[in-house]
């Protein structure tokens, strides 16, 4: 069984031969378990002051994400970019310039979450950091981020999917344990856990009793918004992709 990232990581165990095409329908909610939202930290007393989407390509801010041709995560961060022109009325050419603007104001681009995590708080590199808001909250609790962190109201539902491998519980006949550990994830039991890390459980009941502990959020926009996985790692993440362009041009 795995969870992971983004429905982008399932569909290659898929087109791998490890888990059936459908499995999005074999749970409840699209088999998505958790929800989550990018949120932007900024350095202690916000000097710069980040406020919304609109402050991350001000000249001399510093925005620190990892790469999306290897962060799960990172491509969260790039489509709530993206989608914070295209989804406000914008047209794809602005959504292009302005993402290419927040880019510029990179100074390295980690490999992963938890990279660019320790770049921001254990180097020191950095104005402003874009993160899972389930990370920002943990971190929060643990007092790694003293300073509060802003969920945009104009967000990108992070959407955590889970998947029986199909291919290793036939091998290993562990079919029916799986199946139900996945199923599991989706109780309100294991929903309430989630809140309790910080991720917005995707249950309606219990997001009903817990929503109050998350920052509001006006509008949603999804990767379906966007055409779906498939669509987005080809027009975006592919080698020659968009993302590939922008960085071309901005070397």
């Amino acid at each position: 069984m795995v969870t992971l990232a983004l429905g982008a990581d399932v569909l290659k165990l898929q087109q791998a031969g490890l888990i059936q095409a459908g499995w999005e329908k074999e749970l409840p909610r699209g088999s998505i378990i958790t929800h989550s939202a990018v949120a932007l930290i900024p350095r202690s007393g916000n000097p710069k002051g980040i406020k919304a989407w609109s402050d991350l390509n001000k000249a001399g801010v510093t925005v620190v994400t990892a790469n999306p041709k290897t962060s799960g995560g990172a491509r969260w961060n790039f489509l709530g970019l993206w989608g914070s022109i295209s989804q406000n009325g914008g047209t794809a050419q602005q959504a292009e310039r302005y993402v290419a603007s927040v880019y510029n104001n990179f100074d390295n681009l980690p490999k992963d979450a938890r990279e660019a995590s320790d770049v921001f708080l254990k180097r020191g590199q950095g104005d402003v950091l874009l993160n899972y808001e389930n990370e920002a909250i943990l971190a929060s609790k643990s007092g790694n981020f003293k300073q509060p962190f802003i969920v945009p109201e104009l967000n990108i539902r992070i959407e955590g999917p889970v998947a029986v491998v199909d291919k290793n519980v036939d091998n290993h006949d562990t079919r029916q344990a799986a199946e139900a550990l996945a199923a599991y994830l989706l109780t309100p039991q294991a929903q309430r856990i989630f809140a309790e890390e910080g991720f917005r459980p995707t249950d309606p009941a219990v997001w009903a009793k817990v929503q109050s502990r998350f920052a509001p959020v006006r509008r949603w926009f999804s990767v379906a918004d966007f055409g779906g996985w498939a669509k987005v790692n080809q027009e975006f993440f592919a080698d020659g992709g968009l993302w590939d362009n922008l960085i071309a041009k901005s070397r």
